[in-house]
């Protein structure tokens, strides 16, 4: 069980993992498993499970010689988008410690910022850290 929301493990695929992101979708797991696998971790994504439908309201009974009430037209079951969680193998990791302690490394050889792990940046920019910047 985790401690807090921030360090979450469970078990993907028969293998005890730590969470790094829940319900992304094939694209931001792909970013994610590269970055990952280039730092030396070994990734897992697995299907998410879907959500759980809420049950439609029981009928109303209807009192003898009353004509029962017209059912609604249900809509067709919309289908989930198909969405991904990613995991690695090292219990300890915590992508929030990994990105503001600068562990992460980019193939280019930058450090990882928040930035570039949101897939706000395209290349991480972060050669001063935050504490060392002027306003």
């Amino acid at each position: 069980m985790a401690i807090n929301k921030n360090h979450e493990f469970e078990e993907l695929d028969g293998v005890k993992c730590g969470i790094v992101e829940k319900n992304v979708f094939e694209a931001r797991a792909q970013f994610l498993k590269k970055l990952l696998e280039y730092n030396h971790y070994t990734v897992i994504i697995a299907a998410s499970p879907l959500p759980k439908a809420t049950p439609a309201p029981a009928p109303k009974p209807t009192e003898p010689g009353e004509t029962p009430p017209q059912s609604p037209v249900t809509p067709a079951p919309v289908s989930a988008p198909t969405t991904f969680t990613v995991g690695v193998t090292d219990v300890t990791f915590n992508p929030i410690n990994a990105i503001f302690s600068r562990l992460l490394h980019t193939p280019d050889g930058h450090v990882v910022t928040q930035a570039y792990w949101q897939q706000k940046e395209a290349i991480s920019h972060d050669e001063i850290p935050y504490f060392a910047r002027e306003n």
